[in-house]
């Protein structure tokens, strides 16, 4: 109760700080809830290059630094609008502790209604239910070793936080929640013939006692050139014009005494392919299926005290356009609690690319991994380039995460 009242007031003090002159109409603003996490952690990383010749070294070199892991600060409230009815807001920030510049509203941001019987309906910038579905069951999450370093790999990526949602969640019911959401594309204007990008992605997710299970779809419609993708509207597309990508994704969790166990599998597909690199990427094997590929990931914690055991284990399989383009991760690791909000913990973790992939370590949080970005693409021929390419990334990571 004090930590709470701390809190308000905390909120209060700041509210009249900045806006003074209309402190009348701040006058209900008690319930805003003040949050947020540091996450820091030193790294001792090997980048792996295999085939960097930048500088006359055939190798790389190891490279020892603080990271910063989507550590943020938010301010959330909730109204009561009467017959079970409250208006929701939410403003989340990324507060980069390691010297990069921190993004205002950056994370999930929104306003909203929500009812009791019927759900909640939310517009702003969110994770998409495709991503929600299945953070729970990577215990590495927001590591130097998140598993999305292999798994959400995709042009416009899944698995992400996208801007311009409109979104709705069901009620709990009897452990079931589903949730569905449309990301419209940049409303920049271009000319009436062009199609912009947009996105659908849903999800359905059951938990109840020990048991976790879920199931994701989504969809990105690229759009036509120069629209962008829907993680980017202004980006131009000189080789994708309203070409399309899809996933689709199988969660399953399950918490016996003192273990915790988790399973992902997850497809992509696109329709990337082309004759002659002016729209599609020409490729190798002469598919249409260029990048979708599908990948797995196991992990496993095991508590005792006030610590955790943790490994995980995440492949991908070959890309459509390319043989030998999978990657391979495995992570081991243990936690230190001091209390419910204070941990500390160590890790290893390797990722191995085959010939053709470049996916790299840090997951979405550092760098987005993954044959498209990583290596560059001669769209017309499909030949691939790159220092990551065939590289085999590891690191040793020692951090902390506080909770407030």
């Amino acid at each position: 109760m004090e930590r709470s009242m701390k809190k308000k007031l905390l909120a209060l003090a700041i509210a009249g700080a900045f806006a003074v002159p209309a402190a009348s109409a701040m006058a209900d603003s008690g319930n805003v809830t003040i949050y947020g996490q540091m996450r820091m952690s030193y790294d001792l990383v090997n980048p792996g290059y295999a085939n960097n010749t930048a500088n006359g070294n055939v190798d790389s070199h190891n490279v020892n630094k603080v990271s910063d892991n989507s550590s943020r600060l938010g301010f959330k409230g909730t109204e009561d609008l009467g017959n079970g009815l409250s208006a929701i807001w939410q403003i989340e920030s990324a507060i980069h502790a390691d010297g990069d510049t921190s993004t205002l509203a950056g994370r999930n941001t929104f306003v909203g209604l929500s009812g009791k019987s019927w759900g909640t309906v939310l517009l702003g910038r969110h994770d998409t239910p495709y991503k929600m579905a299945t953070r729970s069951l990577d215990v590495f999450n927001a590591t130097i070793a998140d598993n999305r370093s292999i798994l959400g790999e995709g042009y416009a990526n899944f698995d992400g936080r996208q801007r311009n949602v409109l979104a709705y969640v069901t009620p709990n019911m009897n452990g079931f929640t589903g949730m569905i959401a449309y990301v419209a594309g940049g409303e920049t204007a271009y000319q009436s013939s062009q199609d912009k990008g947009n996105a659908w992605s849903l999800a359905g997710v059951y938990k109840n006692g020990p048991w976790f299970g879920s199931l994701a779809y989504e969809k990105h419609n690229l759009g036509a050139f120069g629209t962008g993708t829907v993680a980017s509207p202004s980006a131009t597309l000189p080789n994708l014009s309203n070409k399309d990508e899809h996933a689709w994704k199988l969660g399953l969790g399950y918490k016996w005494q003192a273990f915790k166990l988790g399973f992902v599998y997850e497809d992509t597909k696109d329709n990337f392919g082309g004759t002659t690199g002016a729209n599609g990427y020409v490729n190798p094997k002469n598919s249409s299926d260029v990048f979708g590929h599908h990948a797995y990931s196991f992990n496993g914690a095991y508590a005792f005290s006030n610590n955790a055991l943790k490994v995980a284990y995440t492949q991908s399989g070959d890309a459509g356009g390319w043989d030998n383009s999978g990657a391979k991760m495995w992570t081991v690791g243990i936690d230190h609690h001091f209390s419910k909000r204070t941990t500390i913990y160590a890790l290893y973790t390797k990722l191995t690319n085959d010939t053709n992939n470049a996916s790299e370590i840090g997951g979405r949080g550092a760098s987005t991994g993954g044959i498209v970005s990583d290596a560059s693409i001669n769209p017309a021929t499909g030949a691939l380039s790159g220092a990551s390419l065939d590289s085999s990334p590891s690191a040793f990571s020692f951090g902390i995460n506080h909770k407030f």
